[in-house]
């Protein structure tokens, strides 16, 4: 009796596909709706957004810095006019007539208070050591909004030739509102250069023009929805203008990852003869699983910024969160009805036909053999691999051992900006630190007698330049303490922990630039291992629920953090010490701004992650197949290895464009993250992953008979519900095997 072999029929599709496919011209309609809503809601978002954020709320400096503001408001100028006399002294009387003009000038102004300068106090600190210049200073009021407007209106007036004297504009105020405006012009450059280069590398990949710009649409769907949550965030709380950078590189980077992996298993399951809705379905119930995971993980290492205190950080959680799970949702719901009507017509208009002779393309557009080949590769020498791949990683990331942490300013600016220009001048030519000082507040009744004797104490010790005050209203005073050197180098930051430990008969507190650094670092230091621990515990939990082994959650963690040895070593050796500063166009400053390695470990950490699920998802889909570990790894790797590479090349092409900006911390935030993306993809998911499994063996999946009772009922796969498998019996002999591996057999 002959046997007859049927195909084994086509799953229905399950409730999420019948949900997303149901209606595919409405749900298509309805996000339309949705972003031009999102449009209108997040229109002049940029404005609303600070430039600040890097202070701890709570810390001591704060808490001065706010009581300074209230009550002498003069003890706290934020904007500075350098007043150039050109080759006549300060002291000439034209040049003193002119600047008490431009005193009472901008005291005159709305929205200033504390007007003080060089011609009232005769403060050394505020004369140039040449004589030629010296400074008024001020107070702005408001917030970073108002005062950017007020600045604005004055500056106009301010700026320029004043008779005998030409007057340049500086000061932390304008460093801010000059840092935001260049931030939104820069972002707008970088997306009009990411958008059509990112489309032309998807064309690249797809050969399709129609499935190029299924993930465009995608991420910019995601960028416009994210920008309308951060307008309504600002309603609640401070958001930082840099994490509009995040929106643009993690909406269109994750969106396009998250559409590559969607459209090419669809495009993979029409060529094996399927209709678009089971096609749709079968995607949606692997390459889907695999996207939503990829997004939990992603928001975990995220969500870890939430636990610090500045708003800077927080600021990147909130919009990282907001765009990774805008992105997911989209690609899991809008892309999907999209397939549905597109049907075959998502590989319509290859465009890559044009430079093709005679070569068939398969209709995945994959040439996994190569990565195929390399994976036998590796695994025939993994010792090697691995052993070399890790050695060659750590020594890339030796620099940060040699780390200095600083405070963000003018220096972020590029050389020519105008308040850059004026601190270059202050740093260079102006004893101590004008603007730059320390503040120590005294709170409590205290005697004149009293007060002199706290002030020989501090001036006594060995960092102090000088000591001015005590300026005295009611029972709080205050004193300026200016350290030797730079504001913010080691012997000011000791001056800190010294004034503070310096006894007197009141309460003391201390603020200033250094101040406000201590406490940053202490803040960061204090909730660091919390948030280590937070990304390392949940993203182990999540793996086992992929994977269901005990292993590989330990392995994606370690080598995850091997992969951004790279790039914290480059931040230092370029950012820091200045290498290619003049190739790139930025100042060094020597040092790392407190939060950036925070903000870039826990992004690249993230999208990191992201590559690993796609590559762990496919190996694990195999494994439970054919329960053959060395070619499920290779399978793993030959299937994902051109798309890894390709999102990964994308990415970094968004993270690039980013990168050009003329802000410091932006330039050092996207080509960090760019070069620690494709380290992964190239690297470490390429050689250091299958080198490391082909050493753990089949061992690699194993876990205690507890955990895989818990993975069977709550785990999470890539892969068919109800798939058969290649042979009969091979899920029996796979349980066995992992019984014999857990019994250490």
């Amino acid at each position: 009796m002959t046997e007859v072999n049927t195909p084994p029929r086509a799953p229905r599709p399950g409730g999420w596909t019948r949900l997303v496919t149901a209606r595919p011209r409405l749900s298509l309609f309805a996000a339309l709706v949705l972003t031009v809503l999102a449009v209108l809601a997040g229109s002049g978002v940029a404005e609303r957004l600070g430039s600040g954020g890097w202070e701890d709320p709570d810390a001591q400096s704060t808490y001065a810095t706010k009581a300074l503001e209230r009550e002498f408001p003069d003890s706290q100028p934020n904007l500075l006019l350098l007043v150039d006399a050109g080759r006549a002294s300060v002291d000439d009387p034209a040049v003193t007539a002119a600047a008490g003009r431009l005193a009472e000038q901008l005291a005159a102004e709305k929205g200033v208070v504390g007007v003080g300068s060089y011609w009232q106090s005769r403060s050394p600190a505020l004369r140039a050591e040449d004589g030629h210049e010296a400074l008024i200073a001020a107070r702005i009021t408001g917030d970073d909004k108002t005062a950017g407007e007020t600045l604005e209106r004055i500056a106009r007036s301010l700026r320029g030739t004043h008779g005998p004297v030409e007057v340049k504009i500086g000061g932390l105020v304008t460093v801010r509102h000059e840092m935001q405006t260049i931030i939104q012009e820069d972002l707008t450059r970088a997306e009009l250069i990411a958008l059509p280069v990112t489309l032309v590398l998807l064309v690249m990949v797809f050969g399709s023009a129609v499935a190029a710009l299924l993930p465009l649409g995608i991420g910019i769907a995601a960028i416009l929805g994210t920008n309308a949550v951060l307008r309504g965030l600002t309603e609640f709380t401070d958001v930082s203008v840099f994490a509009l950078n995040l929106t643009t590189a993690l909406g269109l980077g994750l969106a396009i990852d998250y559409a590559l992996f969607i459209v090419r298993r669809f495009r993979e399951e029409l060529s094996t003869g399927a209709d678009p809705l089971t096609a749709v379905g079968t995607t949606l119930r692997t390459a889907g699983r695999t996207v939503l995971f990829s997004a939990l993980t992603v928001a975990v290492s995220l969500a870890a910024m939430l636990l610090f205190p500045q708003y800077f950080l927080r600021s990147f959680a909130y919009a990282g969160i907001a765009v990774v799970l805008l992105a997911a949702a989209a690609a899991l719901i809008l892309l999907p009805a999209a397939l549905v009507l597109l049907g075959h017509r998502v590989n319509a208009l290859d465009l890559r036909r044009l430079f093709r002779r005679g070569r068939q393309p398969t209709p995945t557009g994959e040439a996994g053999g190569a990565w195929g080949r390399t994976a036998s590769l590796v695994m025939r020498r993994a010792p090697f691999f691995a052993i070399g791949t890790t050695a060659v990683l750590l020594l890339l990331g030796l620099p940060f051992l040699g780390v200095k942490f600083g405070t963000a300013d003018d220096r972020q600016l590029p050389a020519g900006a105008e308040s850059h220009v004026v601190q270059e001048h202050i740093r260079d030519g102006f004893p101590g630190s004008p603007g730059g000082g320390l503040e120590v507040l005294a709170e409590g009744a205290a005697t004149e007698a009293q007060y002199a004797d706290y002030k020989e104490r501090i001036a006594a010790l060995p960092d102090v330049l000088r000591v001015d005050g005590p300026l005295v209203q009611g029972d709080s005073a205050y004193f300026t303490v200016l350290p030797k050197g730079e504001a913010v180098d080691e012997p000011a930051q000791r001056l800190v922990d010294e004034l503070r430990a310096t006894r007197a008969p009141f309460d003391t507190s201390v603020t200033g630039t250094a101040a406000v650094l201590v406490d940053s670092k202490d803040a960061i230091g204090e909730r660091l291992p919390w948030a280590l621990a937070f990304i390392a515990a949940v993203t182990l939990f999540l793996v086992f629920l992929l994977t269901g082994s005990v292993l590989i959650p330990v392995q994606a963690v370690v080598l995850n953090a091997l992969s951004l040895t790279a790039m914290f070593g480059a931040v230092v050796w370029v950012f820091q010490d200045g290498h290619l500063s003049g190739l790139l166009g930025f100042t060094s400053p020597g040092s790392i701004e407190t939060t950036l390695p925070v903000l870039m470990f826990c992004v690249a950490f993230g999208l990191s992650m992201d590559y690993g699920v796609f590559l762990l998802s496919r190996i694990k889909e195999e494994y439970d197949h054919t329960g053959d570990h060395d070619r499920a790894v290779r399978h793993g790797l030959q299937r994902t290895g051109g798309l890894i590479t390709a999102a990964a090349v994308i990415l970094a092409v968004v993270m690039v464009a980013i990168g050009t900006s003329r802000v410091t911390n932006t330039k050092m935030l996207g080509l960090g993250i760019a070069l620690a993306v494709l380290m992964d993809a190239m690297v470490v998911r390429s050689l250091l992953v299958p080198a490391v499994m082909r050493l753990t063996g089949r061992t690699t999946w194993w876990a205690p008979a507890p955990l895989r009772r818990f993975h069977a009922r709550f785990g999470l796969s890539e892969g068919e519900s109800a798939a058969p498998v290649a042979e009969t019996g091979r899920d029996e002999e796979e349980q066995r095997v992992r019984d014999k591996v857990g019994a250490g057999g």
